[in-house]
């Protein structure tokens, strides 16, 4: 199933603290194994054009420097961040009400319902000026590309300039996330998979709210934006892949979307987590990826089913990926099997899933879990319809 204008948003707040930190000045990135220092896929040619216009307009207002709030409502960056906080939000009036807010937040009055968080915003507008200077400074365009060019096959050429757009205002639990848009003007038109142009945004705001000093919270913006990067790069590889091609033109059901995502955020995942800390997984990593599985093989037999309302398919999808970290259990499983098939069959195998779809991901998974009882098994009825060997 196709879902118009979907939004990959990487990790809330909470999970880019777990990701934390990605060292990008050269004296450093050497220690990291996941962080490539140059781009070695000849069929990967990708580049970012970043726009700051958003984030810079905002800040002014965030120091009640004049800018005029309904000229900053209309930017190209603000309004995307404006319809995404209203699709994670449930209030799809989100869009036609941020002149309103950004009124408010001029006048200095209460701001009641703020979901686009601009009193925190203001309260952290020192943050805000200094990783958007670092980020205007440092070069990490080609060093980010490499990194993503590294588990793509080069069966498909990839060339595309990806729009980057800086802000500094949105839902505290997006800070940042790719969507399809098709422009009509200045107004942006959101669009499902394979269609429009692939965008990335950046939420400067909810940077300035990560842990830890500017450099670190610097770095952490760059672990998410190679994450969407991920994202923007896949969508662009299905796009031209014959194999994709017919895949997405016949898997359009719940289930098929739920297996696309955990395939697409888990690897997107497992990314940050190897540029973050190599193999060091946190404490709780056992219990938790336990019941992430749990969770999934209990949803997908339930959409299985074909029985569920629209509301409740639709709980099932947004909770994989738009929950809290640990929650967002979709993401978890997938960043679980790509780790699984990467640490025990090698990155050719797991470069591989990524041409051959998700149940390729899901029946290398399950060889594994035959090998080693310690991984979380998939659910009996799942792999007696994929026929997982």
């Amino acid at each position: 199933m196709r879902r118009p204008g979907a939004v990959i948003v990487a990790g809330c707040g909470r999970a880019t603290r777990f990701l934390a930190m990605l060292v990008i000045t050269a004296a450093i990135v050497p220690a990291l194994p996941g962080w490539a220092s140059a781009q070695e896929n000849p069929a990967f040619n990708l580049s970012l054009s970043i726009d700051y216009e958003a984030a810079e307009q905002t800040l002014k207002l965030l120091r009640d420097e004049y800018v005029s709030p309904g000229q900053l409502a209309e930017l190209r960056g603000n309004r995307i961040a404006a319809s995404t906080s209203g699709l994670i939000s449930g209030n799809r009036a989100a869009p036609e009400r941020l002149r309103q807010y950004l009124d408010s937040l001029q006048a200095h009055q209460i701001i009641r319902d703020d979901i686009f968080r601009l009193e925190d915003a203001r309260r952290n507008a020192g943050g805000i000026a200094v990783l958007l200077e670092e980020l205007r400074r440092r070069n990490f365009n080609r060093r980010v590309i490499a990194t993503v060019a590294q588990v793509f096959p080069q069966d498909v050429s990839i060339d595309a300039v990806i729009p980057v757009y800086v802000v500094a205002l949105g839902h505290e639990n997006a800070d940042a996330y790719v969507r399809s848009i098709v422009w009509k003007g200045d107004t942006p038109e959101f669009v499902g998979e394979g269609e429009g142009q692939l965008t990335i945004i950046i939420n400067l705001a909810a940077g300035a709210a990560y842990p830890g000093d500017p450099e670190s919270q610097l770095l952490s913006i760059l672990v998410t934006v190679a994450h969407e990067v991920f994202h923007a790069a896949f969508g662009l590889y299905k796009d031209s892949s014959p194999f994709w091609k017919a895949y997405r033109a016949e898997h359009t059901g719940p289930l098929d979307y739920l297996l696309d995502l955990v395939q697409n955020e888990g690897i997107a995942y497992y990314l940050s987590l190897e540029q973050r800390s190599g193999d060091r997984l946190p404490l709780e990593w056992g219990r938790r990826i336990g019941e992430s599985f749990a969770t999934f093989n209990a949803n997908a037999e339930r959409l299985m089913t074909g029985r569920l309302s629209r509301t409740e398919t639709e709980n099932i999808l947004t909770s994989a990926n738009l929950s809290g970290y640990w929650e967002s259990y979709g993401s978890m499983v997938g960043m679980a099997m790509a780790r699984g098939v990467d640490r025990h069959m090698g990155r050719a195998a797991l470069i591989e899933t990524i041409s051959r779809g998700p149940v390729d991901l899901l029946a290398k998974y399950h060889t594994l879990t035959k090998i080693d009882s310690g991984l979380p098994p998939l659910s009996s009825r799942l792999v007696r319809k994929y026929a997982l060997k």
